[in-house]
């Protein structure tokens, strides 16, 4: 399938799906959705709330590597320790990757060599890339996620249900119920009420909470 690096109308740069007409990031803003939807909605709410002595995140959808590069500046600045697994069965390429503005966008050039080994380093192996961030990732299709109560934080960063409604239905969140802990969260930028209605279908308490730059709406789903 097709992909095109394009610009976002907050400066960063994400990838296009010709085929499906699908972008791996909001087309209003890649970096202002990741913050608002993953970061402040997601990793800082889950801080400010059940102040866990580790955050062990699942991302579906490792894609870009801009959620896991956020969270990792997020550990440097705060002081944390994060355990992060970003699941992903299409890697993109090396060609694609030296596209991508994140680093400069995001004021991170010291940072540079992280955001370049979180793309080469080894499928399937923990990777210690400081000394409180350990990066693992995953090849593999979302259907074959069999993790137990491993996670308190899941970036659900699939594509959109237009495009591939198989990736959110109930089947699919009873894998993210069961992957996180008690007191734990998942965050997605969609909103739509027939994933809401799968969400709680399976035990989680969802909110609906305001979305980033050109969105509406988002979900928050708790797991108590």
């Amino acid at each position: 399938m097709k992909r095109n690096i394009i610009t976002t109308e907050d400066g960063s740069t994400t990838i296009h799906l010709e085929e499906w007409d699908e972008h791996y990031h909001s087309t209003h803003g890649a970096i202002q959705e990741a913050a608002h939807v993953y970061i402040k909605t997601g990793l800082q709410h889950l801080q400010n709330t059940y102040n866990p002595d580790q955050i062990h995140i699942l991302e579906i959808g490792f894609g870009t590597g801009l959620n896991a590069f956020m969270t990792y500046l997020e550990t440097k600045k705060h002081n944390f320790n994060c355990n992060y697994h970003g699941v992903e069965a299409y890697p993109i390429s090396s060609e694609e990757i030296a596209q991508l503005n994140y680093v400069s966008e995001l004021k991170a050039e010291n940072e540079v060599v992280i955001f370049d080994k979180m793309h080469v380093c080894d499928w399937e192996q923990e990777i210690i890339l400081s000394e409180n961030f350990k990066l693992t990732k995953r090849q593999q299709l979302f259907h074959e996620i069999t993790d137990q109560a491993k996670f308190n934080l899941i970036y659900f960063d699939a594509f959109g249900a237009r495009v591939q409604p198989e990736l959110w239905t109930v089947s699919i969140f009873q894998k993210m119920y069961d992957a996180l802990q008690n007191k734990s969260i998942l965050v997605t930028y969609a909103a739509k009420g027939s994933v809401r209605r799968a969400m709680q279908e399976v035990g989680f308490a969802v909110e609906r909470l305001p979305g980033p730059p050109g969105k509406r709406e988002m979900l928050r789903a708790t797991k108590n």
